[in-house]
């Protein structure tokens, strides 16, 4: 006879499985609405762990399990919750209110979790769990699921996917491999302190070139980095202009950096492992999709760009069309400004690539309140130090990590805010007539690398 724990496993994974698949059959969602369920359950994969352990150090819940587990989680009900907290909801209410779905699926486990004594312990205080599932677990999932279906708030979502795939190949993916291997996590306190620096610098580096990818993605491409969501323009800027597949350099650099700090070589064969993919089967429909899509222009830029060895300075549209499509960028920057006129110094010494730098009285269209960056291809222009860091992108790879930082949200915002204060405020710098000053069709600096 089959006993209850063997049951309750069972019925775990397979009646989510049948659920989810009925209601595919059922939906017959579009492409979007399967990315969005896809998306859901990659983010509770993460949130479930970390929620497990959680539990097992608070006393919300324990498992009373043999065999199939992952750091003591029964692997079955992992996947099952995953289900339950993503694609199920996602396909079952589409429509519904996301704070009713996740009303109704906290219902739904505060009946389940009750009946899968005595694989699963509950403690006194497992609703406070609960309460967290549905804070950190369901309703991102949701919101993920809903917007990548509606194709709405792009950078949300983009912002989202962030956290997912960091924490599944900084969490989840080590974790299993470590599991597996019979690793520990002890080499994080067991390894000397300038050790930790120096390789956490490395892993830092290497993911500020995967953040500053996504960003320009969204910014420039105008879509996400997932493979479903395919960039409506080319992007060639930013960490683009230096190599041409910046987020799965950074994704296999990140996983390797982290396998050093772990001391696991299996974590690092992962990153190999990784590289082997971006090389083969991502490597060969990348180039059959932007080939078809973007022509001579995708040729053009990878003549120019390496996929997997960063340029020393970037690549510029300008410098390998001439048949007018791409125009160097330019960047404003006020003649009747001391301190602008410093910074407009600076740059130009450094020979910046296809960038001409123009007076900002010399706008065509307006006067200018704050240092101006305008890329001249059809996305918006960057003001302040957003511009500022712009300009640095153009000059060399060591400075345009630097500028890959300062763009970045919350960064950004906080060097503006202390410019602001220390007096680099917007001040409104009025239009000259059209010949009073330097014409802005002759640039004082942009000579190709």
């Amino acid at each position: 006879m089959i006993d209850r724990p063997t049951v309750i496993r069972a019925l775990a994974v397979y009646l989510p499985v049948l659920a989810m698949s009925a209601l595919w059959v059922w939906r017959r969602p579009p492409p979007g609405r399967r990315a969005g369920c896809l998306l859901s359950a990659l983010w509770n994969l993460p949130v479930l762990l970390v929620l497990h352990l959680c539990g097992a150090r608070l006393g919300w819940w324990t498992f009373q399990a043999d065999g199939g587990l992952l750091l003591g989680m029964p692997v079955d009900l992992y996947l099952g919750w995953a289900l339950l907290w993503g694609p199920i909801p996602a396909l079952a209410f589409p429509r519904l209110q996301v704070a009713l779905v996740a009303l109704v699926a906290l219902w739904v486990d505060a009946l389940l979790m009750p009946a899968m004594a005595p694989v699963v312990q509950l403690g006194p205080n497992w609703l406070v769990g609960e309460a967290a599932g549905l804070l950190l677990g369901i309703v991102p999932a949701q919101l993920l699921a809903r917007w990548t279906a509606e194709d709405r708030r792009l950078g949300v979502r983009a912002m989202l996917q962030i956290p997912l795939f960091a924490g599944i190949s900084l969490g989840l993916l080590p974790a299993i491999i470590l599991d597996q291997t019979g690793g520990t996590w002890r080499s994080l306190s067991d390894r000397p302190a300038w050790q930790l620096g120096l390789l956490a610098q490395l892993l830092g580096l290497a993911g500020l070139v995967g953040l500053s990818a996504v960003q320009e993605f969204v910014e420039r491409g105008r879509r996400t980095p997932m493979p479903y969501d395919p960039p409506r323009r080319l992007a060639t800027s930013g960490p683009y202009a230096y190599v041409s597949n910046p987020m799965q350099l950074s994704a296999m650099l990140t996983l390797a950096f982290w396998g050093l700090i772990l001391a696991s070589p299996w974590v690092t064969a992962a990153a190999v492992m990784a590289h082997l993919y971006g090389l083969g089967i991502a490597g060969w429909d990348e180039q059959g999709d932007l080939e078809a899509r973007f022509g001579e222009r995708w040729a053009a830029y990878r003549r120019g760009v390496r996929r997997w060895v960063p340029r020393r300075r970037p690549w510029h549209p300008a410098l390998a069309l001439t048949d007018g499509r791409a125009e160097a960028a330019r960047l404003y920057v006020a003649e009747s400004c001391q301190v602008c006129a410093g910074v407009k110094r600076w740059i130009e010494r450094r020979g910046p690539v296809a960038l001409e730098i123009v007076a900002a009285e010399h706008h065509p269209a307006r006067g200018l309140a704050r240092i101006t960056y305008d890329p001249r291809d059809g996305s918006a222009e960057a003001q302040g130090i957003a511009a500022l860091a712009r300009g640095l992108e153009h000059i060399h790879l060591g400075y345009a990590l630097a500028g890959f930082a300062m763009r970045l949200p919350v960064v950004r915002h906080v060097l503006q805010l202390l410019i602001d204060a220390s007096g680099g405020e917007p001040r409104e710098i009025p239009r000259w007539p059209e010949r009073d000053g330097p014409d802005p069709a002759e640039p004082t600096a942009g000579r190709p690398a």
